[in-house]
């Protein structure tokens, strides 16, 4: 039950902002599961799989935004990101779905357009000067997902062997950590190497997805953007050993 105190929350301030955006997402969302189904010949669960991927991800930025962003608006880098969060359910939903030409051309299509936007929401942010700790949360907990389905999606297509999971998982271990140690729990300042990595590997798992990418070719691609992933997450752990992380 929606309380008055909820719904006059709900009516103003940023959420007001991204309950209508993830509202008309919600909406894209649905459409465009129900044209995949039919044109990509998937499950009927396959809608049912992104809608509620999706309504999860609107219940968590309703739930934080408001603690976390300390500005009367959503903002448009917000938005952006959110757009890239509708389009991972998508992707999502075609985990455990038939494998066919068409359903790899279409993911490769989809997550090839999520680096562009991943480039796009920081920019915005600083533009705009609505730059906020939600922000920044959501726009790696957004990459971080990304990564994870598409990391699925490779070896699900036989793109790749199942070492290609190391790179969903890094992100959540590296959570996982910090429950466990409490320096890797540390602040940890965000830095172009870290964001330019991910982005390269984000675009190696889409081009490694394509089709016309042959399985030794994508392997070879995705190992390497892997590689650099680690390397990235190891120099970052290290910054954090050395009390280096607002560096």
């Amino acid at each position: 039950m929606i309380t008055p105190g909820i719904r006059s929350q709900l009516a103003s301030g940023p959420r007001a902002t991204a309950l209508g955006a993830g509202a008309f997402g919600l909406v894209l969302v649905i459409g465009l599961a129900l044209i995949a189904r039919t044109t990509l010949e998937l499950t009927a669960i396959y809608p049912a799989k992104a809608t509620v991927l999706f309504v999860t991800v609107i219940v968590a930025v309703l739930f934080f935004v408001h603690a976390h962003h300390p500005y009367s608006r959503f903002g448009p880098a917000n938005v952006v990101t959110l757009t890239r969060a509708m389009l991972v359910p998508l992707l999502a939903g075609l985990l455990g779905e038939p494998t066919s030409r068409a359903a790899a051309w279409a993911a490769a299509s989809v997550a090839g357009v999520m680096p562009v936007l991943d480039g796009a929401d920081g920019w915005l942010a600083r533009r705009t000067r609505l730059m906020s700790a939600f922000g920044a949360r959501f726009d790696v907990e957004t990459d971080a997902l990304h990564v994870l389905v598409m990391s699925g999606l490779v070896w699900q297509f036989g793109k790749a062997g199942v070492w290609v999971w190391l790179g969903g998982l890094l992100r959540y271990a590296f959570v996982a950590a910090g429950w466990l140690l409490p320096w890797m729990a540390r602040p940890l300042r965000p830095t172009r190497r870290a964001k330019l990595i991910t982005i390269v590997h984000m675009a190696a798992l889409s081009v490694g997805l394509a089709p016309f990418v042959p399985a030794p070719l994508s392997t070879g691609v995705i190992a390497i953007s892997l590689a650099m992933l680690s390397w990235s997450f190891a120099v970052d752990i290290g910054r954090l050993w050395r009390g280096e992380g607002q560096r």
